[in-house]
């Protein structure tokens, strides 16, 4: 409903209210005086131009030159010369350009809502060992005590006062893992309980928390993000020169305003204000059938111009959670059928992702499935339970060669060990190779250890070599990365999927997400959202963007062509104002059908 209630504000009823007064004043100004035909006709005008013409002097007051002028030169010259329902048909060919262009950015203003939604408005009080009453986080001082329940995410930065818990920080730091906590640990905000009810005493307030510094990065890097120029709009000044010089010709032969209007009417710049948006939004629609969102117009043009690719490492480059990847047997009473077997039980009903890990493991080797009783789980000590008459546990080592690994006793006794690893998608290591040979500048800026960001680039082989790695980043170091590189002049596509990313995807030219289950935040701060987990998803927008520019710019070269050589037959006197009306109008289809072909293209 909200995107309908966007399509009725900035399209349909624009271009509708453009269309009536057309159809009004054709129809009803021949049965009246000329004088209130006249009034009418200003009126229409003046409201049909109202947005168009404040664009203009917004444009005109910025310094940049616009192909809007030579359009409002023709309305003013057509009114001149009481030529009012020439004046109404430019006030609707301009009207329909900028309507889509409206629309496409209304979209594009939406950012930063799920980053603030997502943390809660409110916060239950603890007190005196129990749940308290509800207040809002903005109430919240530094030393009072609060509850986060199972699933929530935690709203302010705190010390742990419970025996222990567990949160999935991969918002923050990008890591796979749940990071188990103990009484003492600092806690922060956007983050996620995964286990028992929280206890935490506040430490910062809302606007001093974690997640709100993120939420102003964000805020920043929007605002710091300069406005793109219109594709047309590069061709302005080369255009109006002709015209000027043309208009001007047409008056020196004949003294006629007529000329002039004529001239400026085959010259309004329709098939250029045009082209580029109904060719965006074409690809736009090309996109989305291959799962592919862009959320603006702009995001493709500029796509079409990066040269600098940055990337996030885990669940961009990488799946995103934990597997298996070694079963090491420590004692020869077990083999390694029988340890997954065992560690399957045990884990089965456990939500924590490295017990996901272990019984996908088992399900994949066909392991004996075992029953366990007595389970008993504890944050810090692992988890246990009785599996054919045997108490068996499993724990995690706090560190393990730079990795993680999970060890499984009978007792006292070691039987066996679980090693972890994110490995890379399958279309990884080819997707970066293809970009690096399209002459692509490739970074990886990761939140993980240098050692695990090591071992990723190991495993990418030959495209390793081509990428410039930055590990142990906090989101505001990404953004400054993105934007030092913007400051030596390159425009960057950034890559990513989670709530650490979105500073920097705000801060780049494009912003790109892998959509996951908190997509809603990182996708506000993005131009362009990927339904899906596939890298082949980076190249396909790229070619898309510069197939679409491409058919953009045949638009705009034919309509430049064309409204010259009208221009200079109208300047002779053989093109009269209404007659050039409607043949602009034939360009403009013209130029619609080209751009149309954007919606067609095909990723291969």
């Amino acid at each position: 409903m909200r995107h309908f209630d966007r399509l009725l504000r900035f399209f349909i009823i624009p271009l509708s209210v453009a269309a009536g007064m057309v159809l009004y004043f054709f129809i009803f100004s021949l049965w009246q005086q000329p004088l209130i035909a006249a009034i009418e006709a200003l009126i229409f005008v003046v409201i049909g131009s109202f947005e168009e013409v404040r664009d203009i002097i917004a444009a005109f007051r910025r310094k940049q030159f616009a192909l809007d002028y030579i359009a409002l030169l023709a309305i003013i010259v057509s009114i001149i010369a009481g030529q009012f329902l020439v004046a109404l048909v430019i006030v609707l060919m301009l009207s329909g350009g900028n309507t889509l262009e409206r629309y496409g950015m209304a979209k594009a203003k939406e950012s930063l809502t799920a980053l603030t939604e997502r943390i809660p408005s409110e916060v239950i009080l603890w007190e005196e060992g129990a749940a308290g009453s509800r207040v809002p986080i903005k109430e919240v001082t530094i030393g009072q005590t609060i509850m986060v329940r199972k699933g929530e995410v935690v709203p302010l930065d705190g010390e742990l006062l419970s025996e222990g818990g567990i949160t999935d920080e991969s918002s923050l730091t990008g890591e796979p893992y749940f990071i188990e906590k103990v009484r003492g640990d600092q806690i922060r905000s956007g983050t996620v309980n995964m286990g028992e009810v929280l206890v935490v005493k506040v430490s910062a307030v809302d606007q001093d928390s974690t997640y709100r510094k993120i939420i102003e990065l964000v805020k920043r890097a929007e605002a710091e993000k300069a406005p793109l120029v219109r594709l047309a709009d590069r061709y302005s000044t080369f255009f109006t020169i002709i015209t000027g010089v043309i208009a001007f010709g047409g008056f020196f032969l004949a003294h006629s305003l007529e000329r002039v209007l004529a001239v400026l009417v085959v010259a309004t710049p329709c098939p250029l204000i045009l082209a580029t948006p109904i060719a965006l939004f074409g690809g736009m629609n090309a996109a989305a059938k291959q799962r592919v969102l862009a959320k603006n117009l702009a995001s493709l043009e500029a796509l079409n111009r990066v040269d600098t690719v940055v990337l996030d490492k885990t669940g961009t480059l990488t799946i995103g959670h934990p597997l298996v990847s070694k079963v090491l047997v420590k004692d020869s009473r077990y083999n390694q059928e029988k340890i997954l077997s065992i560690a399957e039980a045990i884990e089965r009903n456990s939500l924590h992702p490295l017990a996901k890990a272990i019984v996908e493991k088992a399900k994949e080797a066909k392991a004996p499935r075992l029953k366990a009783e007595r389970v008993s789980e504890k944050t810090g000590s692992g988890i246990s339970a009785a599996v054919e008459g045997h108490r068996y546990t499993l724990a995690k080592l706090s560190k393990y060669h730079h990795s993680t690994a999970v060890d499984l006793h009978e007792g006292d006794v070691l039987i066996g060990r679980f090693e972890f690893e994110d490995r890379l998608k399958s279309d990884s290591a080819s997707i970066l190779t293809a970009l690096a040979r399209l002459g692509l500048r490739l970074f990886i800026f990761t939140g993980d250890r240098e050692e695990n960001a090591a071992k990723a680039i190991a495993a990418l082989g030959a495209a390793g070599p081509s990428i410039t790695v930055k590990a142990n980043c906090t989101p505001e170091i990404k953004k400054a990365g993105v934007a030092e590189l913007r400051q030596a002049g390159h425009v960057v596509a950034m890559v990513g999927d989670g709530i650490n990313d979105a500073p920097a995807l705000a801060a780049a030219d494009v912003g790109m997400v892998f959509s996951n289950e908190e997509h809603t935040a990182a996708s506000e701060a993005a131009d362009i959202v990927f339904l899906g987990g596939d890298v082949s998803s980076v190249t396909l927008s790229i070619g898309l963007a510069k197939h679409t520019i491409r058919i953009a710019l045949e638009s705009i070269w034919f309509g430049i062509g064309v409204s010259i050589i009208m221009m200079v037959i109208a300047a002779f006197g053989y093109i009269p104002p209404i007659i050039g009306a409607i043949l602009q109008e034939g360009v403009d289809i013209a130029v619609i059908l080209n751009a149309l072909r954007a919606g067609r293209f095909v990723f291969s």
